[in-house]
């Protein structure tokens, strides 16, 4: 006879649900491989999203660094309410379509008829079970299980062993990259190796630290002056003067000249500031996404492109990931 049908859940301990937990988080690596233990995702171009509904059906939205995202994205919170039958925590990302690929851009500026998709790929809590120890072909399981996939919330699926095949897919595609995960592994806070990035284009998060003045019939700043964090050292990247328009040079140096400050932060790089003052500095607070073609050998980025800003991303976790 065959062996009885066994609920992941039965091996998940009961408890609490959790407040607003640690995400896992993918290590880039340079590293493409095909392994029968890895399942291999596509990586989505949005804002990551832990999605929270209680077993009275109220729902809470929150992004990595625990910023409150339902008012932004009613339609997936509505969704989340009513598809998911029961309490629980869920792990993905929030992304907008330019065509047929995912764009932060896109869903930075949306427009009132873009349509915003949920992309769930994880789950942390369950009915009332804990079930972050659990491997994650059985996570995967219970989400196929226990939630109804239609309209804006999606199931993100997956390609068992074949990663090379799926990494070289993804790039002719244009796609951002692939995920490779461990297939047995549990779902762990942090940064984790279990977790990998097979990026196809470069792009990244930094950290602004000023800009220069405009020049000709610029509006309100040239370029912006970023960096990322190497422990506590704020390390200068370049300057990035494409990828604005009018409207993102005046809201982007209204926030900036709030945050002003009369000394770069920067700690380390190539940064040469000029005597006549046409150089501005701010507190390395605000994030921002860019694309670019690759670092130079001195660490600054060549052909750097302003895609838009992240609110969901503390200025303090912003690395070099690319190298």
């Amino acid at each position: 006879m065959p062996a009885p049908h066994r609920d992941p859940l039965d091996a998940a301990p009961r408890a609490a649900m959790p407040s607003v937990p640690e995400p896992m988080l993918a290590t880039l690596t340079d590293d493409r491989f095909s392994d029968k233990n890895w399942i291999f995702e596509k990586k989505w171009d949005g804002v990551r999203c832990l999605a929270f509904r209680d077993d009275k059906g109220r729902v809470g939205l929150r992004s990595r660094n625990d910023l409150a995202l339902d008012d932004r994205y009613p339609g997936v919170a509505a969704a989340v309410r009513t598809q998911v039958g029961t309490s629980a925590v869920l792990d993905g990302e929030v992304v907008a379509f330019r065509g047929k690929h995912t764009s932060f851009e896109e869903l930075q500026q949306r427009a009132a008829d873009t349509k915003v998709f949920y992309y769930v790929f994880d789950v942390l809590y369950l009915d009332g079970h804990d079930v972050r120890e659990l491997p994650l072909r059985e996570r995967k399981r219970l989400l196929r299980d226990h939630v109804h996939f239609d309209g804006p919330l999606r199931f993100t699926a997956h390609r068992n062993e074949a990663g090379e095949e799926e990494y070289r897919k993804a790039c002719e595609r244009g796609d951002e990259g692939v995920i490779a995960k461990r297939a047995e592994a549990p779902y762990r806070p942090g940064r984790s190796k279990d977790w990998l990035k097979f990026k196809c284009v470069r792009n990244q998060e930094l950290v602004i630290g000023g800009y220069t003045d405009p020049k000709g019939s610029r509006a309100a700043f040239g370029a912006l002056l970023v960096g990322y964090f190497d422990g506590e050292d704020f390390v200068y990247a370049g300057k990035v003067g494409t990828g604005f328009d009018d409207k993102m040079l005046r809201d982007l140096h209204q926030r900036m000249s709030r945050i002003e400050r009369s000394t770069p932060a920067f700690t380390r790089g190539r940064l040469r500031v000029p005597r006549n003052g046409s150089m501005h500095f701010v507190e390395p607070e605000l994030v921002a996404q860019f694309g670019f073609t690759e670092w130079t050998r001195d660490g600054m980025l060549r052909h750097p492109r302003y895609e838009g800003l992240r609110d969901d991303k503390a200025a303090r976790e912003v690395v070099r990931e690319t190298r």
